[in-house]
């Protein structure tokens, strides 16, 4: 017999055994330098699931990608939004504080005491109040709007409307050119008989 049958063979585990490696980089006998051992390549079955997984990783990285561009879309038109509405609210307190002065110019209108350098005063703010978005509304025939309207008397019945009218302006509304009222315009209503007089052909 050549060889013992209970000795370990290359493959066998042995935990008596003690394996040395020798991981110099020289060569002990012939002293030149040993040439570095590739690493061993990865095996097949790695290299295919990780290609497995990239379409996986790149489907759910497009999704976060969209959903944050979704998010960040809302989140701007919603910061637009309020500051619009922010902006607004400020002008028309402004503007609500201009009004008792743009009555006084009207009053001089009517009056024809708008003359002189007071003039030029009540045209100049007026026309910064246009540029503002302040708009005058209130005309006599118009029907009557109560989200647009203050009744403050009763007039006669108008028989040739078939609606409550404003039979006349007592005092001018104003409102920005969003629709947003600034103050309604105060008229006496006069309401309508409820059917339109027809004419005889």
């Amino acid at each position: 017999m050549t060889g013992t049958p209970d000795a370990p063979t290359e493959t066998e585990y042995d935990p008596d055994r003690v394996v040395i490696r020798d991981k110099r980089r020289l060569d002990p006998e012939s002293g030149q330098l040993r040439e570095p051992t590739a690493p061993a390549p990865a095996p097949m079955a790695t290299v295919e699931a990780v290609v497995e997984v990239v379409p996986d990783r790149e489907a759910e990285l497009l999704a976060d990608l969209q959903r944050e561009r979704a998010q960040f879309l809302n989140y701007k038109r919603r910061t637009e939004s309020d500051g619009v509405a922010a902006v607004e609210r400020v002008t028309g307190s402004v503007l609500e504080l201009l009004l008792p002065l743009l009555d006084d110019v009207e009053r001089a209108r009517e009056h024809g005491d708008l003359t002189g350098g007071f003039k030029g005063v009540g045209e100049g703010l007026e026309a910064v109040v246009d540029r503002l978005g302040l708009e005058r509304f209130g005309s006599v025939g118009a029907p009557f709007d109560p989200t647009q309207h203050e009744a403050l008397m009763q007039a006669e019945p108008d028989p040739a409307s078939a609606v409550a009218t404003c039979a006349q302006v007592l005092q001018q509304g104003y409102r920005l050119r969003s629709g947003r009222v600034l103050r309604p315009a105060r008229v006496a209503v006069a309401e309508g008989t409820g059917r339109v007089d027809q004419q005889d052909d």
